[in-house]
């Protein structure tokens, strides 16, 4: 019936198993210091396909009662921990995966609760961990207000307060549902990808532990970080675990996270009609960061009031990430790495959003002009793009130009690094393309004008010695000056080569 009386390792044991594990038991030093103290609830969410059920099962093979694991631990990191010993193999540990219980909470509703009550009391005397994903009715059921409103009172009915309970650890893909500033289960700490606290390095696998993947199977680390790297929690970057895995295992490089799932679903949230929503995606896919409120978001998948709060949702969801700009919910929000790009284009490319993906299909041969030298290509297509998204893109100043200059050159992201105002010591180069490893181009330096001339922007970078911060390049730099002219309404381009 879903719900599980001290499991054994098995699952756990089949981890250890696979090809590819990657050690996170110290998580479990985490959840040791929180166990029968005022926060021994905790509710962790992330996206589909971050290893949710394997910290699960490697919870249940911890704690349970119903198993011996010293030894399934001993050569793992968490072994050396000081509260190894005591915690281990000491608990009662229910398991519940509300996905095998969704259709009987909203069928036969609060039945479940007295007889789970009358099960625990029966047994109060044990110390009980926890482990639930929580979340399934707000996604399965996503317009029934009442099953939910009736599931959170049982969820709170069933943890909090009560004396059984030793730790709860909830996980899940959206943090906790509040209606208006209440939470029925307002006793959790909760980490999710807008704050992960302490737990950021479990989100997924970090820039170490790829390396060492990379190393032992032969894969390039920085094909690999294009793309599955990218997210972005409490300064550590995060690469996609199940991507990584599947690269490793099957040494090809593709979307493996995106294909679990449909692109429809994103296609539905990024067409929605909220004043500036397809600027803000344009944006994005253009490789801009976007600003975002996060604290409005109401942790559903219906509720939606602003652009904010489907960016927000996107961002639980794995298709953005965000890096905090204050305590306030205010942020910067990206699309994370070249898997995820590549989704948010399928999900673009069957109606309007034609003029985006236009200029993305004009891009390779923008690139190709640019590095023949053919300034008058460049500056017609680069007008063609600003034109055909001026409806979308607000274009009135140099930040706007620099915008559609990036959603120009989209498929220079292939063989080169996009960096945004380049810090040099005299100032900071407006874009500059850096090439990846064993990638036969030239290096880009591009200063962008406005109402004056191309001859200026060379000027520029070679005053202020832009090319001088590329100090671990050597090779051919392309120096890239393009002018619009607002009055003449057109643009002009230079391009100039240096060898450093």
């Amino acid at each position: 019936m879903g719900i599980f009386l001290n499991p054994d390792n098995t699952n756990f044991q089949k981890a250890l198993n696979s090809k590819i594990y990657v050690d996170k038991t110290e998580m479990i030093r985490l959840t040791n210091k929180i166990i029968n103290t005022e926060q021994q609830y905790v509710c962790i969410s992330r996206p589909r396909r971050f290893g949710k059920s394997m910290a699960e099962n490697m919870l249940v093979a911890y704690y349970s009662r119903g198993c011996d694991s010293r030894e399934l631990f001993k050569n793992y990191k968490i072994a050396n921990d000081a509260s190894f010993e005591q915690h281990l193999n000491r608990y009662n540990v229910i398991h519940i995966n509300m996905a095998l219980l969704v259709m009987w909470i909203v069928q036969i509703g609060m039945t479940l609760y007295p007889f789970l009550q009358k099960f625990l009391m029966n047994i109060k005397f044990l110390s009980f961990s926890s482990l639930i994903e929580w979340d399934c009715v707000f996604r399965e059921h996503k317009d029934n207000e009442t099953a939910q409103r009736d599931y959170l009172i049982f969820l709170r009915d069933l943890l909090k307060g009560q004396s059984y309970i030793a730790l709860t650890y909830m996980t899940g893909i959206l943090p906790i549902k509040k209606y208006g500033d209440y939470s029925a289960l307002n006793m959790f700490t909760e980490i999710c990808m807008t704050n992960p606290r302490e737990y950021a390095e479990f989100t997924g696998f970090t820039e170490n532990e790829v390396k060492a993947l990379c190393e032992r199977f032969q894969m390039s680390y920085e094909e690999t970080k294009r793309w599955y790297d990218g997210y972005f929690v409490n300064n550590v970057s995060v690469y996609n675990p199940r991507s990584v895995v599947m690269s490793m295992t099957g040494g090809k490089f593709n979307n493996y996270w995106t294909s679990t799932e449909t692109y429809e679903a994103l296609r539905m949230y990024i067409a929605m009609d909220f004043d500036g929503l397809n600027q803000k995606i344009t944006s994005m896919i253009a490789g801009e960061s976007v600003t975002v409120n996060t604290s409005k978001f109401s942790n559903d998948m219906t509720t939606f009031r602003s652009a904010d709060d489907v960016l927000t949702l996107l961002i639980h969801l794995g298709y953005l990430t965000y890096c905090p700009i204050n305590e306030t919910g205010m942020g910067k929000v990206w699309i994370p790495n070249g898997e995820v790009q590549q989704e948010f284009i399928n999900s673009i490319e069957d109606g309007g959003w034609e003029s985006v993906i236009k200029a993305i299909q004009s891009s390779e041969k923008l690139l190709s002009a640019t590095i023949e030298g053919n300034t008058e290509t460049v500056a017609e297509l680069i007008e063609q793009c600003h034109q055909d998204n001026t409806s979308i893109l607000s274009y009135n100043d140099e930040n706007s130009l620099s915008c559609v200059i990036s959603l120009a050159y989209y498929a220079a992201r292939k063989d080169y690094f996009m960096i945004r105002e380049l810090p040099t010591g005299k100032g900071y180069a407006d874009i500059v393309f850096l090439p990846r490893k064993n990638r036969n181009v030239p290096a880009l330096v591009i200063e962008l004008k406005w109402n004056q001339d191309a001859d200026t922007a060379i000027q520029q970078i070679r005053q202020k010695q832009y090319t001088d911060s590329l100090t671990e390049y050597s090779g051919n730099i392309l120096l890239v000056g393009i002018n619009y002219d607002k009055k003449e309404k057109q643009h002009t381009c230079l391009i100039e080569e240096v060898q450093k």
